[in-house]
């Protein structure tokens, strides 16, 4: 975190709390953020939680904060921002973690002049494992990039990517989870149907997921090698693997990314 910088968010929503929770837990204190949101049960709850400013007011949050966490839904951002103005974002740094509204949309809005920098988060970080990349806009410095990183980096991993690869991440990290929760699903099921306890299936399968990547991070091997070393000839594991292969497991988990960026290609447009 930058000495001295105050942030704010403009919507209080999960993610956003992600984010808070995330900060907290990495050293900053609950005076140095305040957040903006609507519902007043939401605003209380933030409140008694984290120890958190929480205040109906954009603009308020605005005056008095150095850089700004949009986390509100993309079709409400437009709005929201007329009704702060231009003026409102002015000298701030615009972190933006909205779906679908390119860097080139914030500026519109915000001024040409705006330092804005787009992150696409997932969901897990609301448990302090997501995946965050980082696209900057054409104001943004070198210590602004280096400032949303050491934010996000608190909830997760990070990385810097062009913009035009934005639809891909979401494509892959942004929905990766939903492929990811279907596939611990159908392992549960599959453990079920074989006869064990839906809590056992489950509970077994989410831990096989998780130590499986916890594995593939801490190696850095390919994932081809590390299924090599659970794979025996003619053993259970090559069984099943020919039993994904018949059924095009890889070649769907790629459409489905495919078709998830195009997706965010399209609302892109919108």
């Amino acid at each position: 975190m930058l000495k001295g910088c105050r942030v704010g968010f403009i919507g209080g929503g999960n993610m956003a709390e992600a984010i808070i929770r995330g900060l907290l837990a990495g050293g900053v204190t609950a005076a140095e953020l305040v957040v903006a949101e609507p519902m007043a049960e939401r605003r209380e709850f933030l409140r008694e939680t984290y120890g958190i400013d929480a205040r109906a007011d954009n603009g308020e949050v605005a005056a008095m904060t150095d850089a700004l966490i949009v986390a509100v839904k993309p079709q409400v951002f437009r709005g929201m921002a007329a009704a702060l103005g231009a003026a409102g974002f002015a000298g701030k740094l615009v972190i933006s973690i909205m779906a679908g509204i390119s860097i080139n949309g914030i500026e519109e809005v915000c001024g040409d002049s705006s330092r804005v920098i787009r992150v696409m988060p997932n969901t897990p970080a609301l448990v302090l494992e997501g995946a965050s990349a980082l696209s900057r806009g054409k104001n943004a410095t070198d210590d602004d990039l280096f400032f949303a990183q050491g934010i996000f980096e608190l909830v997760g991993t990070t990385c810097v990517v062009d913009e035009k690869l934005m639809d891909a991440v979401t494509g892959l990290s942004g929905s990766g989870p939903a492929y990811v929760f279907m596939f611990i699903e159908a392992l549960s099921d599959a453990g079920v149907k074989n006869g064990l306890p839906r809590d056992v299936a489950t509970r077994l399968a989410a831990q096989t997921v998780l130590g499986s990547a916890r594995l593939l991070l801490e190696t850095g091997d390919h994932p081809g090698v590390l299924k090599e070393k659970v794979t025996s000839p003619g053993g259970t594991t090559i069984a099943g693997v020919a039993a994904l292969e018949r059924g095009s497991f890889r070649g769907t988990v790629m459409a489905a990314v495919d078709a998830a960026t195009a997706r965010s290609a399209e609302l892109g447009k919108k």
